[in-house]
């Protein structure tokens, strides 16, 4: 059974799968990464094969229903032929009338592929990152689609080995929060170094592939970074009847004062992964020009729940919404005596067996923390409605085609008329995707260099206290200038 666990497509029956079951779920995972491409749009026009006899084999692939597990990946994973003679195009094409079906890549280092959509009074700032002097090219094949993109990434993108110390808190309600560290930063680390801290998904923690591939890369810049891991996830501990919920930012608050007082001297900055960037943006709205931060970064945020809520149960969206469900209602049955007997509004049958993740936000997360229905909480603990209020530098980084966090959420507007804030919309990545860049397909997300760019800006920013340069004429209109190929709005 394939089910969606810290936002993210996890195998078998826990986090501990077995090796038979994983690769269970692994071939199906193949099986579906075939179907995907074979129910791909007919193709417009075919590229001719090369002359060369022995290139022509290397470009030429069988049937998809007679490639092996292995060979997919294989195939997947090779780079653009760049001695493949050039046609009048430069795109990525599928060509082929019927059997074998011909996958074929043609493009050059300087073409131009769809532009980023780039929002934000800050946005010039962009252009000065190496990070984006290249256009965001998705990886062949598993880019093309966006739940092939979701679930590859969760599937196989490698998980960067570190070993970590845990540190619990109690909160104010007695309940208990899990941060996890990197050991040997304290002796290794100077007192004043920058502090990262982490926001995982909903069910997410410090075991993620795209948690643990951001920490090595800020790690290995100088910075400290902790994981935080919300109520019962990660194994983190539940001592009271309350999980966590997107509205929820008492424990964020408590983490990132916790943080301070032990690193008076560094600055801080979080980053926010989906639930956890709803979690992280509100947060920010709320603590607005007292906020002890000096600079976040919101990934593949929902931002307006109900719209969230409403696509989540269309289509391909029910297999995550069920996954998600099943993730939820492990954590609550590990603690389910917690929740016996409680009365009121609570309906713990429904949330015990809850198919979907309304069904346990309507029987447990909209009671727990006061809302008079699931609607009510959805409404009310979207972020989109903080961004106004959010007064330190804010990069917000979307795909286009994210099934989870819907682009049609995204608060364009109000993040326009925040000078603090800048969006950046990929238009590919899936959600937690984002197979691009120099690593791809199984290394760190094509977000994780440009997250850490703008991060190390505003850090050198905020010890220099010196404002950013900013060039008017590059801040309405195509950047004609400069190599960025991105839109601004």
């Amino acid at each position: 059974m394939i089910y969606l666990a810290r936002d993210g497509i996890r195998c078998g029956k826990s986090a501990e799968a077995n090796d038979s079951t994983h690769r269970n779920v692994q071939a199906a995972a193949f099986k579906l990464l075939a179907v995907m491409i074979q129910r791909a749009p007919p193709p417009t026009a075919s590229v001719p094969l090369p002359a060369d006899p022995a290139m022509a084999r290397a470009t030429t692939s069988p049937a998809l229903s007679s490639l092996s597990r292995s060979s997919l990946l294989r195939r997947a994973a090779q780079p653009p032929c760049a001695s493949m003679p050039s046609a009048s195009s430069n795109d990525i094409r599928i060509s082929g009338t019927g059997d074998p079906l011909v996958l074929q890549v043609e493009e050059s280092l300087d073409s131009p592929l769809s532009p980023l959509e780039v929002i934000g009074s800050r946005c010039a700032l962009l252009t000065r990152f190496e990070s984006l002097r290249r256009p965001y090219k998705p990886f062949p094949v598993v880019g093309w689609n966006r739940h092939v993109e979701t679930i590859f990434a969760a599937f196989f993108r490698s998980l960067p080995s570190v070993h970590l110390r845990r540190q619990c808190l109690r909160t104010r309600d007695d309940g208990a929060i899990a941060l996890d560290w990197v050991v040997g930063d304290e002796q290794q680390l100077l007192l004043d170094a920058p502090v990262l801290i982490l926001l995982p998904g909903l069910t997410g923690g410090s075991d993620d592939t795209y948690v643990r591939h951001i920490l090595i890369r800020a790690r290995k810049k100088g910075w400290r970074v902790v994981v935080f891991n919300s109520r019962g996830c990660a194994n983190s501990p539940v001592t009271t009847p309350q999980l966590y919920s997107a509205s929820f930012t008492e424990d964020i608050h408590q983490v990132v004062t916790h943080v301070s007082t032990c690193y008076p001297k560094s600055k801080l900055y979080a980053i926010g992964w989906s639930l956890g960037a709803n979690i992280l943006v509100r947060y920010l709205g709320q603590e607005s020009q007292n906020c002890l931060l000096s600079g976040a970064v919101s990934l593949c945020n929902p931002f307006n729940l109900v719209i969230a809520d409403e696509d989540f149960h269309k289509g391909f969206n029910n297999v995550y919404d069920k996954a998600l469900a099943r993730s939820l209602r492990k954590i609550f049955k590990k603690h389910a005596l917690l929740f016996e007997g409680l009365g009121g509004e609570y309906n713990i049958p429904m949330a015990a067996n809850a198919k979907s993740v309304r069904e346990f936000d309507e029987g447990l997360t909209r009671v727990s923390f006061g809302f008079k229905s699931v609607d009510d909480y959805y409404f009310n603990s979207s972020s989109s409605s903080s961004i106004g209020c959010v007064s330190i530098p804010l990069l917000c980084i979307q795909a286009d085609n994210d099934p989870i966090a819907p682009s049609r959420g995204i608060p364009r507007d109000e993040i326009k008329a925040n000078p603090n804030c800048l969006l950046i919309v990929t238009p590919q990545g899936g959600h937690l995707g984002w197979i691009a860049g120099d690593e791809a397909p199984f290394g760190a997300p094509w977000t994780d260099p440009v997250v850490m760019e703008f991060l190390e800006h505003v850090n050198k920013e905020t010890k220099t206290d010196t404002e950013v340069e900013y060039l008017p004429d590059q801040l309405d209109g195509f950047q004609h200038s400069s190599s960025l190929p991105v839109q601004v709005k």
